[in-house]
């Protein structure tokens, strides 16, 4: 198995390529089935979140499964292979089993620790299986590393306080405007992130919150949980003109919030409004930033923000990557056991139930011969199995943990179906 890791994420990239590579979830499988169905990659899953996008590909050919990888980025995002190349981040074998870990633990985050990167890894596992895009090559790795991001924060207190984005934002907001005791919040979107968002506000006490959502069932559900309003889209004016924060993460692919709607709402007002964007891509248009009293801050700010905590989980971090170099050890050690001796018995164990179904089918037949033939027979046909696969079996035990025997190994589970 030749592993490889191509894509952009908040430490290689500005956000504003990141906004042009991010996947919606409605278009991830398609996204994924199509490259996985590429010639030189055998196996791929797809990781794309506010922070990456991340390819993750089993190679049939490396080079050209790397420039394929490469190829699908600049058709997500429109680009070409110039502007993408500076800002591309890629790893293999060892090395990409070691950032998919770190990814996994929380390392990798631009707030250290943050819980949600392991819930969206394991959407991404689950829409590669759902498109036959994942084998039994990513499904070991996809599993080692969620295995490794459940140890990270079980095992530490990497995960403690402020860990995820939402919660993150919230922080920001409190260094930003002081007291949230009575100020007028609108929360725009009830999906994972508005929900963090208005969870955290809640739990901050005094702000007084107003859940705006296009669907209003779910935002009614959402603001009934806090103890705040809800309203629809359509009555997203009347918040904006309420409030004097507005935190926005619908994930629409398009702004929400636009100088022209923010005129209407505020009218000539000069009241100061602080509006956090943490969504990709980005909910509010770049101009509304020069309107007067208003104060836009986005993902890029927010990771400014939480470089200042890192050194307090400095040393929870360096446990954490303990804890990543043992699983990067148990998944190699994993995968070459995996490769030759249980999956020989395996394939032959398989090939034994072929040949004795045949025999039970053909019992009518036999049944004339005596025992001696019988034996004879069976004796036969065991014979003609294990010749048959003499040579994989061989071929599975030299090549252990090597890339070639990783493929070999791979093309054997998916052929006799070993899982």
């Amino acid at each position: 198995m030749s592993l490889l890791v191509v894509g952009v994420n908040h430490r290689s990239g500005p956000l504003s390529l990141l906004e042009r590579l991010t996947i919606a979830p409605d278009d991830l499988p398609k996204a994924v089935s199509g490259l996985a169905q590429r010639d030189t990659i055998r196996e791929a899953v797809v990781l794309s979140t506010c922070n990456r996008t991340e390819v993750y590909v089993i190679a049939e050919r490396f080079h050209g499964a790397y420039a394929d990888a490469q190829e699908f980025l600049c058709e997500l995002g429109e680009l070409d292979l110039d502007a993408l190349t500076p800002h591309l981040f890629s790893q293999h074998d060892d090395a990409a089993v070691t950032h998919l870990f770190d990814v996994a633990a929380g390392l990798d985050s631009a707030v250290i620790g943050e819980g949600e990167i392991l819930g969206q890894i394991r959407t991404a596992w689950q829409v590669a299986l759902d498109e036959s895009a994942a084998r039994s090559g990513m499904n070991l790795l996809m599993r080692s590393a969620v295995e490794t991001g459940k140890r990270a924060r079980t095992e530490t207190a990497i995960g403690r306080g402020t860990a995820s984005v939402s919660h993150a934002a919230v922080e920001m907001l409190g260094d930003v405007v002081g007291d949230l005791g009575g100020l007028n919040v609108a929360v725009i979107g009830a999906g994972s992130m508005g929900e963090g968002v208005a969870v955290a506000l809640h739990k901050a006490g005094g702000a007084d919150i107003c859940v705006v959502n296009r669907s209003p069932e779910r935002g009614a559900a959402l603001a009934q949980r806090v103890g705040g309003s809800a309203s629809g889209f359509d009555r997203l004016d009347a918040a904006l003109s309420a409030a004097d924060v507005v935190v926005a993460s619908t994930g629409s692919g398009e702004p929400v919030i636009t100088v022209d709607k923010l005129r209407n709402a505020r009218g000539d007002s000069a009241r100061p409004l602080h509006i956090i964007d943490i969504a990709v891509p980005r909910d509010v248009e770049p101009d509304v930033a020069e309107l007067d009293g208003v104060t836009v801050l986005d993902l890029d700010d927010l990771r400014d923000w939480a470089d200042r905590g890192r050194a307090l989980r400095a040393k929870e971090a360096a446990l954490v990557r303990r804890i990543v170099a043992e699983e990067v050890d148990n998944f190699a050690i994993e995968q070459t056991s995996r490769q030759a001796a249980p999956l020989v018995a395996s394939m032959r164990r398989a090939a034994d139930e072929v040949r004795t179904s045949e025999l039970e089918r053909f019992a009518g037949r036999l049944a004339e011969l005596s025992d001696s033939d019988r034996d004879a027979v069976d004796a036969l046909t065991k014979a003609i199995v294990s010749k048959l696969l003499h040579e994989p079996s061989v071929r599975l035990k030299l090549g252990a943990g090597t890339p070639q025997g990783d493929r070999n190994a791979a093309a054997v589970r998916d052929l006799f179906d070993l899982g």
